[in-house]
């Protein structure tokens, strides 16, 4: 995840003339996030976003087509990296395992950006708006976990099993989420690893 690019008080900075300067998604999503905070997501608008972060609307809407896209910074390239960090686990590492480690290990983050994360999660979660459009993204995200436990299982990526450990998986995920935002000085990810731990026991004691 990018630093936290700060907006300079008193107005926007200038953009450059001539050549554009090189950004990138984190950057831009971080100052986006920053004037969503300060003045609301509704009212926020991608002009605003361009001219706090120095470029133009056009590259602001090469890196994100909308304004709902931009508190997911590169979600593209977070599962790709999720692709590939699950493709290589060893096969001898059971599923729940597997998934539990790259879960922890992809929302894992230096404490002091913590606050940062926690105003994109909120954003997310809460703002009407973007919860419709986290649907899609969430789609993409299990369908990720569902082609992994696919290839540990004789099902096919769309059966029902390998769709509902993924369905499962975000609703843990999902509820850790809810319960870090809440406060506490637990970090994300024991909060996740608790969750995850917590959905197991309960499974176990469910058992007949």
């Amino acid at each position: 995840m990018a630093s936290m690019h700060q907006v300079m008080p008193g107005g926007s900075p200038p953009r450059s003339r001539g050549r554009a300067r090189r950004v990138s998604h984190g950057e831009l999503g971080t100052v986006a996030l920053e004037l969503f905070v300060e003045r609301g997501f509704e009212e926020t608008t991608m002009d605003d976003i361009a001219d706090a972060a120095g470029v133009s609307r056009r590259t602001l809407f090469r890196y994100f087509p909308s304004k709902n896209d931009l508190p997911w910074g590169d979600f593209d390239g977070m599962l790709d990296r999720l692709r590939s960090h699950l493709a290589r686990v060893p096969v001898d590492v059971p599923v729940r395992e597997a998934l539990r480690a790259a879960v922890i290990e992809f929302n894992s983050f230096p404490p002091e950006t913590a606050h940062i994360h926690r105003e994109r999660m909120r954003l997310l979660l809460h703002v009407p708006a973007l919860r419709a459009h986290s649907a899609l993204r969430y789609a993409a995200w299990q369908q990720v976990v569902a082609d992994f436990v696919a290839t540990r299982t004789p099902y096919d990526a769309r059966a029902l099993v390998p769709q509902a450990v993924a369905g499962a998986c975000l609703g843990v995920c999902i509820a850790a989420y809810e319960s870090w935002l809440d406060g506490g000085s637990a970090s994300l990810g024991a909060v996740l690893g608790e969750a995850f731990d917590a959905f197991d026991d309960v499974l176990v004691e469910a058992a007949p």
